[in-house]
């Protein structure tokens, strides 16, 4: 028994006039086209899987959040950041959070710096010292830095000076103007996000609701009295 099994290709109009514009397939060749295709399929679905559990670049998107962490940070130590900026950054979780916390706003370079200056004041070999400056100049303050930091002409031009001389203060006053940044506009929203807030189990402020007020239109009367 022969089924048949009419294939229409795609249209070809320089194809010549005598070529078939369907086939007929025997059982056998339908069977053996039906086991290619599911073994294509098959194949198929085994590298997207692959591909899915990767942690390939090409597989991550931008829209996609990372993976929460376990929550090891018990809530009144939550608490004492609100205390202070000071306080949240001598915490090492706390510098993990707030960090976090900069990665939704896309400015988690000023935090990086901030650690990376204080790295580079503690170190004491001078070889060490060298290279660290250029790294955190080349990171954070070159023109063509991937993390360039938002600090004024003046400043880049004085570190790019210091660095010829170099001293452990040279990153001073760029690190003292970006901590003070985050202090002032990153912290106060720090302390009211949804990161910060379900460590210490607590809720945001409720939100601010308008009345809507009446109006009144009067005239006045001929003898002074207001008419509504």
């Amino acid at each position: 028994m022969k089924i048949f099994v009419f294939l229409f290709p795609q249209f070809n109009f320089s194809a010549p006039k005598e070529e078939a514009y369907f086939k007929m397939l025997s059982e056998d060749e339908l069977l053996a086209c039906g086991m290619k295709e599911t073994h294509s399929r098959n194949k198929k679905s085994r590298l997207s899987l692959l591909l899915t559990k990767s942690g390939s670049h090409e597989n991550v998107s931008p829209e996609k959040k990372a993976p929460a962490k376990p929550n090891h940070i018990a809530p009144d130590m939550a608490l004492r950041w609100s205390d202070s900026f000071e306080e949240l950054l001598s915490h090492s979780d706390g510098v993990e959070v707030f960090t976090r916390f900069l990665r939704t706003e896309f400015s988690e370079e000023n935090i990086e710096f901030w650690l990376a200056c204080e790295d580079f004041k503690i170190t004491e070999s001078a070889t060490k010292l060298q290279t660290k400056a250029k790294q955190i100049h080349a990171i954070f303050i070159d023109k063509e830095a991937p993390k360039e930091i938002n600090i004024d002409h003046s400043t880049k031009a004085a570190i790019e000076k210091n660095i010829l001389q170099l001293t452990r203060s040279c990153f001073n006053v760029a690190q003292d103007k970006i901590y003070s940044l985050m202090k002032r506009d990153c912290y106060p929203r720090f302390l009211t996000s949804d990161i910060y807030l379900t460590l210490t189990k607590r809720t945001g402020p409720p939100a601010m609701t308008r009345r809507r007020s009446r109006s009144f239109v009067f005239n006045e009367r001929p003898d002074g009295t207001a008419a509504w």
